[in-house]
Formats: C-alpha cells, structure tokens, sequence
C-alpha cells in the first residue's frame, strides 16, 4: 500500500512530529547557553514552532500579537507565560533575549527595527524582508546594537545540508555545476483575500516557495548569481503565481527554477556535480538525500537529522550564534543573497508591493 502523501505543509509537519511523538529529544542540537525568547505572532507556523520546543522540554516565555484574545488562546495552548499588551512592552522587558517573528512577510521590517533596536536577538522567519534594501537596514541595525538577527528558512540549518556542504567543499563530489530545484504548491483562487494571492500582504509564489528554492542553490554555489534570465505568469491580483527562470553565477554554475503557486509538483532539488548528482526531495525540511555516484551508478543514502526538529535547529543556530559561532552568524551572508536575486525577479516581472511604492 502506498502512503499517501501530505496534502500541505502543516499536515506534514504533524506527521513529522507524531513520527517522534515516542522517541528522546536528541542531546546535540541545544548546546549553546539557552535564551529566554518571546514570539511575535501567533499563526500556523508559530505553533510549529511552540510544538517543535515542546519536544525539548522548552517554551517560549511571551507572546505578542495584534489581537489580544489570540495570544491569550496561544499562550494557553502552549504555556506561555506572558500575553504582552503591546509589542513595545515585548521590547523593554529585560527578562527576554531574543525574538521569533512569523507574522506576514511585510510586517517584518517593522518589527525587526523595534527588535533589534531594542537590543533582542531576532529570529524571523521567510521572507525575512520584502527586498534588499530592507534587509540591508535591518542588517545595520543588528551590527550597530550588538545582536544576531537570522533568517528562519529551514534549509540553512537543517543537519543534513550542513553534512552535504561539508563534503562538497571538501571536495568530495568534484564541482558544482548545476541546481535544478522544482517547488509547486496549489493555493485555491477563492481565497484572493488570503495572504497567498494578496498584493496588500506581500503575497506572491516568490517570497512564499522560491526562498527556499533559491536558497539550497546558494547554499551550495561558489557565489551568488549575476546573470538572470526568466518568465513569469500574473494572478490578477498582481503577484505572481508561476514562473521559470535561470541563474549563472562568475564559475558559471547554472540554477535552473520552476515555481507554481496553483499546480502541485514534487519539492526536488538535484544538485549536480562532476562525481555525482544528489537528489533531496521535499528539500525544505529535509532529512534525507540520495547520491548517485558518476563513474559508476551506484547509490549512497544520507539521512541526518530529523524533520520534526526544524524549527529547534533554527532556534540552537541562533544561540549558538550569540555564544561566539561565526559559522551560525554567517548563515545570514547566503539569505542576503537569495534577497538580492528575489528582489530583482520580482522587479524585473512589476511585482510591488503597497510599501513600495
């Protein structure tokens, strides 16, 4: 009997972490002194994230968002301790570190100047920014008060992607020459209001599944793109909903790309090297990869690291970040640069946004 496959996100994310329900929290992935977080948000992907520490025995210690009765249900849900009145009153309180943001892509600047200004680490999750230049500012704050800020898209922090890049910059697999990474998911047109199909909330297939596409090319390119080449179709709302488009960097290594937002297709990246090619399916949260080996086709499994625990690997990054590791702190350098790659397609397509304009 076939298993059926998740329908979205959050249903896999619930298989994922019934798959632990029964097993030890690993003892390697919190190492660093731990931080006392509060969250901003109070969405799907902030009650992954309080499940995901739930299984370490951690919670966050606050919550603020823009409806009171909310948080108040979050907080009950998954104990947290405090319900802030305003966002300004998560800033002064000394009995917190750091800062997860999961609220919609366009509000994140905001929050990330009074967070960071206010001396907080910042978590915050994808897209961390809506373009370049925000990112830009929120970088300069970051340095300019002493703290981490860090982007929260699972590709840069999952076990398995840091063994794989281990190897390759080894030399293991010879060189990079091409990523092909595939990402489709279907989001209903009757939900134009949505966060997925509206302008207003930043909304569009770039900035919700092209992060990710685009990140695990960075991550194993030798630099950044500087060429771009692509086509993308409009929903009316004026986002975008598909697109095709090629990247080639100065060691003219090629990405090649396929986003839709209203068509399934599988979540594949193949990485392809001179000794190999690696095949990561449902590489967002990935725990697994095949590699075909060239010179003679046979098959290496690598499995590192469990899906279900995502979100505490972004978590422990950070902290590990803040206790001295500049391998975690630049993590940052590879997100800016997918930044600069979303923020020109979307300008090269027209794709603006209200707090761009």
């Amino acid at each position: 009997m076939v298993t059926p496959v998740p329908v979205d996100a959050a249903a896999a994310a619930n298989a994922a972490f019934a798959a632990v329900a029964d097993k030890p929290f690993p003892e390697d992935i919190f190492t660093a002194p731990e931080l006392r977080w509060a969250s901003i948000g109070c969405g799907v992907i902030a009650k992954q994230m309080a499940q995901s520490l739930a299984l370490a025995g951690r919670t966050v210690q606050g919550i603020y968002n823009r409806t009171r009765s909310k948080a108040e249900a979050f907080a009950e849900q998954y104990g947290v301790a405090k319900v802030y009145d305003s966002v300004e009153e998560l800033y002064a309180d000394p009995e917190i570190d750091a800062i997860y943001i999961s609220t919609p892509h366009n509000t994140h600047i905001q929050y990330l100047r009074g967070a960071l200004a206010a001396g907080k680490h910042v978590l915050c999750e994808k897209a961390i920014t809506l373009n370049s230049e925000e990112l830009d500012e929120a970088r300069s704050l970051a340095r300019e008060h002493n703290v981490v800020l860090m982007d929260a898209t699972t590709i840069f922090h999952m076990p398995l992607y840091r063994e794989l890049l281990s190897r390759a910059q080894a030399g293991e697999f010879g060189r990079l020459h091409l990523a092909q990474v595939n990402f489709g998911s279907f989001r209903d047109y009757n939900d134009v209001n949505g966060r997925f199909w509206n302008r207003s909330l930043a909304g569009g297939a770039m900035l919700d599944i092209g992060v990710y596409a685009l990140s695990i090319a960075r991550l194993f390119m030798e630099s950044k793109p500087d060429e771009i080449v692509s086509l993308a179709n409009m929903f009316k709302t004026g986002v975008d909903e598909e697109s095709g488009f090629v990247t080639r960097n100065a060691e003219g290594q090629l990405g090649v790309f396929s986003l839709s937002f209203h068509a399934k297709q599988p979540k594949r990246a193949d990485l392809c090297f001179d000794d190999c090619y690696i095949e990561v399916m449902s590489y967002p949260r990935a725990d697994h990869a095949t590699i075909v080996w060239t010179n003679d086709g046979h098959i290496e499994e690598v499995a590192l690291g469990e899906e279900a625990y995502a979100l505490c690997y972004e978590i422990a990054d950070l902290e590990q970040a803040v206790a001295g590791d500049e391998s975690k702190a630049r993590l940052l350098d590879y997100a800016a640069d997918v930044m600069d790659v979303m923020t020109k397609l979307r300008r090269d397509w027209g794709v603006v946004y209200p707090e761009e304009e």
